[in-house]
């Protein structure tokens, strides 16, 4: 199961990418984070959690209502995803009961450097880990994509589900003939 928050659809299309590359092990489902029903993710063998970069970490309610201010601008060519600004990844997990063991996190950001943007990733990753839960794949960034031509960050983000996939069935002891 994909979890994305996104705001202006980029989290989103990058959500969508990894999910593409994961269906090579299995099938996908893929869910913005205001319907991620724990119950039907607590039955998945892999949980990918990821969000946009805010503030140099995960998006809090203050920096989804500025997000949300920034698209209703008179000048702005931004348009909120549908219910962006209710809940976000951060107090989705914070209210999680049993998650799978295995996961994956990613965020978007802006292409600045890192130490500037910081990392929803990182925090993500953070924040799930703990007891018997196991990161599949390292933490990964993309870059929002510019504009519906530019693929190469789609492009990664899908071999990146795709690798996320097979080390899944690697942990799950499936043979190697199965993992593509």
């Amino acid at each position: 199961v994909v979890v994305y928050e996104s705001m202006f659809g980029n989290t989103r299309k990058v959500a969508e990418a990894i999910a593409i590359g994961l269906e090579d092990s299995g099938s996908v489902t893929v869910l913005p984070v205001g319907s991620a029903d724990y119950e039907l993710i607590a039955d998945a063998d892999l949980v990918v959690v990821g969000g946009p970069t805010h503030v140099h970490g995960m998006s809090r309610p203050t920096t989804r209502t500025e997000a949300e201010r920034m698209a209703t601008e008179p000048e702005s060519t931004l348009t909120l995803e549908p219910n962006s600004t209710a809940v976000g990844v951060r107090e989705w997990i914070e209210a999680a009961g049993p998650l799978p063991r295995l996961y994956a996190a990613f965020d978007t950001r802006a292409d600045a450097f890192k130490w500037l943007t910081g990392s929803a990733a990182r925090d993500i990753s953070r924040k799930m880990r703990g007891g018997k839960r196991r990161e599949v794949v390292p933490a990964a960034t993309f870059l929002a994509p510019d504009n519906d031509t530019d693929l190469s960050e789609i492009d990664r983000a899908r071999e990146w589900g795709r690798a996320g996939g097979h080390a899944t069935l690697e942990v799950l002891g499936f043979p190697a003939s199965l993992r593509g």
